[in-house]
């Protein structure tokens, strides 16, 4: 099974390489892999110990930070190896203070995994909630290592729980202990076998936390929403902006304004959100042409930018986060959710055990429709303190659910 496995990651390298001049997204990773282990060969130092962290992409990255900033400076001695296997998580944190080095990681083959495995010798390796690479798992079963998966999620139908899934369940075992997110993951573990495993909950709670205690004052959005209502529709995708922009576009309300965080920011995009809507609409890479002092004039603003959308929810009465309309997976809710915001999102959630608890205790709603995001979104903005409530709801939410960092640490420890 291992072999086949190789071989299929050898195709996998092969298919990437034909898409990748036609696929921004994928060139990038592609030409970045290249470079990884010449990275590895001039930034390692043999003097120091190592420690290796890995992210699939920069949901993964946000999840996990709270761990790499704790261990990072319980260890100060270590070298930091960061490793990501998606564009949109090294682009946008390769320079960061936690990685002393920042590479993607190599495609999953036997000899990558071998190679990698005895340059960086790593003594202490934590890898965040599902991105489980079976040869490189393996490989460092092999040497003197303690290796951690933390806010880890599982569900019954994945590989490691079936007939044919023993390659998957063996790398598993290469883990010295696993932290759930949940009691079903724990469960699901503990019927197969694995008894290092305990409830930590999800590191993502700590994570977004920490940003109430931030600066979130971002100039542009106070110059734009003054004193009205404002909705923001966060990481949102094509689908979502079906969902949503009929109602924005039959909108009459003059005391609230519509800020758009899409996901995919490229002057094409912005350029047709541009033309779907028919109020008066200013975008980010307008701000110099625009000026600031007239931003009170506009109703639609397009977050045309990376680095701010944490920061904007602190502004935002109501927000739409995306993902979930279509199939690309449900963005981040706690980021508004820690603000005492509501929340709706699409229908799709099913993998993504936030949005049902925030459903289940009434501080946010999944949308299907345009007619049930109009009624929703009527309702939230004229009523007040049925939206103060629900807000309320989610802010409690977050600091219940707290606290996963103490507990992994202390394990560590």
């Amino acid at each position: 099974m291992r072999s086949l496995y190789s071989i299929g990651i050898y195709i996998l390298g092969f298919f990437l390489k034909l898409l990748a001049p036609f696929n921004k997204k994928i060139e990038l990773g592609v030409k970045g892999r290249k470079q990884s282990f010449d990275l590895l060969r001039q930034q390692l130092k043999d003097d120091k110990p190592k420690m290796w962290f890995h992210c699939a992409s920069l949901g993964e990255y946000e999840q996990g930070l709270p761990v790499f900033e704790a261990l990072k400076q319980k260890y100060t001695e270590y070298q930091v190896v960061l490793t990501f296997f998606s564009p949109s998580g090294y682009e946008i944190k390769k320079d960061n203070s936690v990685g002393d080095i920042v590479i993607y990681l190599p495609l999953d083959t036997l000899r990558n995994a071998k190679r990698f495995i005895e340059l960086v010798s790593p003594e202490i390796v934590v890898f965040t909630k599902y991105d489980v690479w079976p040869n490189y798992l393996l490989s460092l079963g092999l040497i003197d290592t303690k290796a951690y998966l933390i806010s880890a999620l599982f569900r019954p139908n994945q590989p490691y729980f079936q007939w044919y899934g023993s390659f998957m369940k063996n790398a598993l075992k290469s883990f010295e202990h696993i932290f759930t997110q949940n009691e079903d993951s724990k469960k699901l573990l503990n019927a197969a076998g694995f008894k290092n495993v305990s409830i930590s909950g999800d590191t993502r709670f700590d994570r977004v936390s920490t940003q109430l205690s931030m600066n979130n004052s971002v100039n542009f959005v106070e110059a734009f929403k003054q004193g009205d209502l404002l909705v923001v529709f966060g990481s949102s995708w094509p689908d979502d902006d079906k969902l949503f922009l009929p109602f924005i576009n039959a909108s009459s309300n003059e005391k609230v304004k519509y800020l758009i965080a899409p996901h995919n920011i490229s002057e094409k995009y912005t350029s047709n959100l541009k033309n779907q809507i028919k109020k008066k609409t200013v975008a980010f890479s307008d701000l110099e042409a625009t000026g600031s002092d007239s931003l009170k004039d506009f109703e639609v603003f397009i977050l045309d930018t990376i680095g701010y959308l944490s920061k904007v929810y602190s502004y935002a009465d109501i927000a739409y986060v995306g993902g979930a309309a279509g199939h690309t997976g449900l963005h981040n809710i706690l980021e508004p959710a820690v603000f005492g915001i509501p929340i709706l999102f699409g229908k799709n959630y099913g993998k993504f055990p936030e949005a049902s608890d925030l459903i289940k205790i009434n501080g946010a709603d999944s949308i299907s429709t345009t007619t049930q995001l109009s009624e929703s979104l009527d309702t939230l903005l004229t009523k007040d303190e049925l939206r103060m409530h629900k807000g309320q709801i989610n802010a409690n939410y977050i600091k219940k659910n707290a606290g996963s960092i103490d507990t992994i640490i202390d394990y560590l420890s």
